[in-house]
């Protein structure tokens, strides 16, 4: 039996002070298909370096984006990596396995993933373990239709995979602080179109909450500042997500014709 092929999918827009390190961990894919969002810097000339396929494509939300790509993926099976993630050694030598005699009936495989806050891996707060469905068959997986935070989901059975992906998303206070207004208005959008409605209470009671199950529950004061740093990052975004939540209903409401 032949090989099974295996396509990267990584989304980018404006990546180009952080890409290169996806990109060596990834160059032994069999394509490397990059679905960009209009880049103005060089991310799509350090792209092209590696050999990789462009498509463009405008960008709505996170699911949408890598759902139109999919389909255009050349092989059987598709890796999907952010361009904050790094695959760790082994992982590469554990897929390959995988592709040179895959599973029948699974359709997709968890993998780890070690989250790193201001560059040191950290496993409080509920940060590990944590699973992530990245690598899958292409006719069988899509994310959800989710504003944010979508997963994969494929209808065979799925198994976990031992090594990691290094996820390098919080690598200073200014963008994550950056990530929290942008991800919060998905998320405001995300609870409307669940029909969810502001209360007071949530813009109170919550954050606090919110800290409390990071910090002490999820047992975040073992990892320093660091943990200090990520509960109050989640109590701020559930915060704003609400207040976003408010502004969008405070404006429909005065939008509408009386």
């Amino acid at each position: 039996m032949s090989r099974a092929r295996i396509s990267v999918l990584l989304p980018t827009f404006n990546n180009a002070e952080i890409i290169r390190r996806v990109l060596d961990s990834v160059h032994w894919a069999d394509e490397i298909l990059v679905v960009d969002s209009f880049s103005t810097d060089e991310t799509l000339n350090i792209c092209r370096e590696y050999g990789a396929r462009i498509i463009q494509h405008e960008y709505i939300q996170s699911a949408r984006q890598k759902n139109w790509a999919i389909p255009q993926c050349a092989h059987e099976w598709v890796l999907q990596v952010d361009t904050d993630e790094e695959m760790e050694p082994g992982l590469r030598e554990e897929i390959e396995a995988i592709l040179d005699d895959p599973p029948a009936n699974v359709d997709g495989f968890l993998v780890p993933f070690k989250h790193h806050i201001l560059g040191q891996w950290v496993r409080a707060c509920g940060l590990y373990p944590e699973y992530h469905l990245r690598l899958f068959r292409s006719a069988a997986g899509r994310f959800e239709d989710k504003e944010v935070h979508a997963h994969v989901r494929v209808p065979g059975e799925v198994r976990t995979l031992k090594h990691h992906l290094l996820h390098y998303g919080m690598n200073s206070i200014s963008k994550q602080l950056s990530n929290v207004d942008r991800y919060s208005r998905y998320q405001a959008d995300e609870l409307r179109k669940r029909g969810k409605r502001f209360h007071w209470s949530q813009a109170i009671v919550r954050p606090v909450v919110v800290f409390a199950y990071y910090y002490f529950w999820k047992l975040g004061f073992t990892a320093g500042y660091r943990g200090l740093l990520y509960s109050s990052l989640n109590a701020t975004y559930d915060l704003w997500a609400h207040a976003k939540l408010w502004e969008l209903e405070a404006f429909s409401l005065s939008a509408s014709p009386k």
